[in-house]
């Protein structure tokens, strides 16, 4: 392992798609949704911690979070989580990892990971990571994981590549794109998923924020004094109110030159959805997605069903549902109408305010 190697886990998200599991006071990243017996930042964590070392770890969460990092990955002390007063999408996330580790170590190279994404082929997927920053730490390049599609979904961003090398240099990315052009990208060949992975040096990421985001570049430039001393908080909270919200995705890699991708197949999905949740979980001869225990079907087919312990559920005739229990929201809905879910939070807060969200 290199002390020059750092891994960003970002777990700042709150995963409305998967309410009502996911709360603002508990958020998917902390879940086991999939009933692994393990949260999706307890397998991100340990994902990585084959090829960086524990004191390299870096996670960027919203600071109300802060606890929950720590009880879930109990190997970083609190000084490896830094705070976000707010949320502001991908790009101020990963200015604030960078600039620090621009102030801890100028040599550092990053790999930024989202902490709740699936990832089944874990040893291949550690060979591209190598490979990755291997090549990013000698061609000064931005480099971005792109998986290979298996269908035209239109829930994902696309990079287009230029050639078919193991490392390509991107042609354009292009953000969720309608089904009819999701299926030219499938046919063309040419265009993978954005798995959200990035690799680079702290030394090149800093130099496109300069370029590509020059108002980020100046206010991470003017708070780096304070990172890492009593002062950090309050300067942090001066940073986030005034920076702009905007991804990585938008703000650099779409307008930069230097942008490569490595396209690998590793059993990878965001796990976005409840939808997705279905499609990687054990199912029943009737195709549900039920707990082990409690679940009583009559006539249910093609179904996902999670539960409370010790909860019992008895439901007969439902075809391609969702239904989620927790202790004080029940949700049914066909799965055809999981894009719903935020209209379906959106009224449960006008009528009842935050204590159910």
């Amino acid at each position: 392992m290199s002390n020059k190697q750092y891994c960003v886990i970002m777990a700042g998200g709150i995963g409305a798609r998967f309410w009502p599991r996911s709360r603002q006071s508990m958020p998917k990243q902390f879940l086991d949704i999939l009933g692994t017996g393990k949260s999706f930042i307890r397998h991100t964590y340990e994902r990585f911690a084959k090829l960086i070392p524990a004191e390299n770890f870096l996670v960027v969460t919203n600071r109300k979070y802060k606890k929950l990092v720590l009880k879930h990955i109990p190997e970083l002390n609190e000084n490896q989580v830094l705070c976000e007063p707010i949320g502001r999408n991908t790009a101020p996330c990963i200015a604030y990892a960078a600039y620090l580790l621009q102030k801890q170590n100028p040599e550092a190279e990053m790999v930024v990971t989202p902490a709740d994404h699936l990832i089944l082929g874990e040893e291949e997927f550690r060979t591209i990571i190598s490979e990755c920053m291997e090549f990013a730490a000698k061609s000064g390049s931005l480099v971005t994981v792109g998986i290979k599609p298996t269908r035209p979904d239109t829930g994902y961003g696309y990079i287009q590549v230029s050639d078919d090398q193991l490392l390509s240099k991107v042609k354009c990315f292009t953000e969720k794109p309608n089904l009819e052009l999701a299926q030219t990208f499938i046919q063309c060949g040419e265009f993978f998923w954005n798995s959200g992975i990035f690799v680079w040096s702290v030394k090149a990421i800093i130099e496109a924020f300069a370029k590509y985001l020059p108002e980020h570049h100046a206010l991470f430039s003017d708070l780096q004094p304070a990172l890492g001393t009593e002062a950090e908080e309050m300067a942090v909270e001066k940073v986030f109110a005034e920076c702009r919200a905007i991804s990585i995705d938008y703000g650099v890699m779409e307008k930069a030159d230097n942008v490569y991708v490595r396209c690998g197949e590793f059993g990878w999905s965001d796990v976005g959805t409840w939808g997705s949740v279905y499609q990687h979980s054990r199912k029943d001869r009737y195709a549900n997605a039920v707990p082990a225990e409690g679940c009583y079907l009559y006539d249910t087919r093609s179904s996902i069903v999670q539960l409370p312990k010790d909860k019992i559920a008895v439901i007969s005739g439902l075809k391609e549902y969702i239904v989620v229990d927790t202790e004080d929201v029940l949700m049914i809905c066909p799965r055809s109408e999981e894009q719903s879910i935020k209209k379906f939070i959106d009224e449960v807060k006008f009528h009842n305010g935050e204590k159910h969200i």
